[in-house]
């Protein structure tokens, strides 16, 4: 299997397990992680979602050898690689359910294109990231170029993609694209402490939550702000709202119901 799964409280770990090819993408770990997300999304005991990778390495970027496994006749092959990543890398966007990217090595082109789709993104001290595609007089391909720039500055971004180094985990938190670098023994511990803090909170005011930023920062002002008061009207009918605002008059620790 090239992808793993652990269930650790609410928090689902999935885990890239490719470290002899340092996690890189191939068309085989796209479906095992798509499949991943679909049974996720489904299962009403994960509220968390944490990515991260086996061995030395989060993910080293596409699978060269599976994307241009025929450079002779590799247009459609391309095509029908960079069509799966795609896919993917838009289904890690678009998850419902808060992801956290747990940076445990190496985070390179597509492996930075993974992190960039996470919610939250927790480093080890080790950690090195870097787009690279630029060393190689390739493009990114799914999306990199464009939310980089969203998360970082477009200066920054441009630093980043242009020279196509690699930066460390303490650099890409001042740059925004890391919130949290922790040492490299406490990348796991840190990240199940914020995956449980997340999880305590109501899943369906999250799930708001997250479409409100996601959705709003694409609109004008206006436009945004209406999106979160007619998402208030909605979420104001909900159980979890009652239960919040009942736990907070009664001074104790709500217990949400996700619905």
């Amino acid at each position: 299997m090239a992808v793993l799964t652990e269930q650790a409280n609410a928090a689902l770990w999935i885990t890239i397990s490719r470290p002899e090819a340092h996690n890189a993408i191939s068309s085989e770990l796209v479906d095992q992680l798509i499949g991943a997300l679909d049974r996720a999304e489904s299962d009403g005991e994960v509220r968390v979602l944490v990515l991260t990778g086996a061995g030395n390495a989060f993910c080293g970027g596409a699978d060269l050898k599976d994307a241009f496994s025929d450079l002779n006749s590799s247009e459609d092959h391309l095509s029908s690689f960079l069509e799966k990543a795609r896919r993917l890398l838009s289904r890690l966007r678009s998850c419902p359910k808060p992801m956290i990217a747990a940076i445990n090595g190496l985070a390179i082109a597509g492996g930075l294109e993974l992190a960039l789709c996470c919610d939250i993104v927790i480093a080890a001290e080790s950690a090195r990231l870097g787009d690279g595609h630029a060393n190689y007089g390739l493009l990114p391909g799914g999306g990199g170029a464009v939310l980089l720039p969203r998360l970082a500055g477009t200066r920054r971004a441009k630093y980043i993609l242009f020279t196509g180094d690699t930066f460390s985990a303490r650099e890409m938190l001042v740059a925004g694209i890391v919130n949290q670098v922790v040492p490299d023994t406490q990348l796991r511990e840190a990240t199940q402490a914020l995956a449980d803090k997340i999880a305590s909170k109501s899943p369906l005011g999250i799930r708001y939550l997250k479409r409100i930023v996601d959705d709003g920062i694409e609109l004008p002002l206006e436009t945004a702000l209406r999106l979160e008061n007619e998402t208030f009207a909605t979420y104001q009918h909900s159980a979890d709202l009652a239960v919040g605002l009942r736990a907070f008059v009664e001074k104790r620790k709500p217990e949400f119901l996700g619905r």
